[in-house]
């Protein structure tokens, strides 16, 4: 097993990240301000049930009790042929966690025409919205849905997260062409210096990409050459208190 949930220490993992707040409509691009209310995400219970769903808005604005709507996320990690793991920094324009270093691609899986979107459709979706990687360049067959995680964090006090984060590998030398809406600078890292450019970065990181560094990236990293031997997709590991 990757993870013993025995032994988890389930304390509230809070990141706040040295963001720039967007409080105003006006600080928000067109393109990101019409996907909030426009996207619907999918509300989920604990178990990943999904029990309703709410824009993009009202799941990532933090109410008067400090939290958001728990829904359903995904996380990709595209590491090429040579074993490098491609990451982005957010556009500043992004309504969450801008400016911020994180994985490949992260995003929601929608309520499409009253049907819910597969995490893998939505990735494929989202990695050509973002990346600019072509549709018909990405095999269902090449993603691993390697784990689940729950965490919770508040961003800067208006918009923030609580997302239940299916996290999917995929391996591919596909070329990218950065959406600058989405996206402000793109990296490959190789696995030896991976921990030093987190540490020395200037920028903030994501809250989800920091617990998938912390906890999870070393142990898939070292095992690519075998990922459907560790996956675990039924797993969903907790980092924050469910009441």
């Amino acid at each position: 097993m990757l993870w013993n949930t025995s032994n988890v220490d389930r304390k509230f993992v809070c990141i706040n990240a040295a963001m720039k707040r967007f409080t105003e409509p006006r600080d928000i691009a067109d393109v990101q301000a019409a996907s909030l209310d426009k996207d619907m995400c999918l509300l989920v219970d604990e178990n990943d049930n999904i029990v309703g769903a709410a824009s993009k808005r009202d799941c990532h604005r933090v109410g008067a009790n400090g939290r958001v709507p728990l829904h359903r996320a995904f996380s990709v990690l595209m590491f090429n042929s040579a074993g490098e793991l491609l990451v982005q920094k957010r556009a500043a324009q992004k309504v969450t966690y801008p400016n911020a270093f994180t994985n490949t691609c992260c995003s929601h899986p929608l309520l499409i025409n009253g049907v819910p979107e597969d995490v893998t459709t939505a990735a494929i979706r989202r990695l050509n919205q973002e990346l600019g990687i072509p549709e018909q360049q990405l095999n269902r067959e090449d993603f691993t849905f390697i784990s689940r995680f729950i965490y919770e964090d508040p961003g800067d006090g208006v918009w923030g997260e609580y997302e239940l984060d299916h996290v999917l590998i995929l391996k591919s030398d596909a070329p990218v062409k950065p959406n600058p809406n989405e996206i402000d600078d793109v990296k490959y890292i190789p696995r030896n210096k991976m921990d030093s450019f987190i540490e020395t970065l200037e920028d903030p990181v994501t809250p989800w990409f920091k617990l998938i560094h912390h906890h999870m990236l070393s142990y898939w990293w070292d095992n690519l050459h075998r990922l459907d031997e560790i996956a675990e997709p039924e797993l969903i590991q907790s980092f924050v208190n469910i009441e």
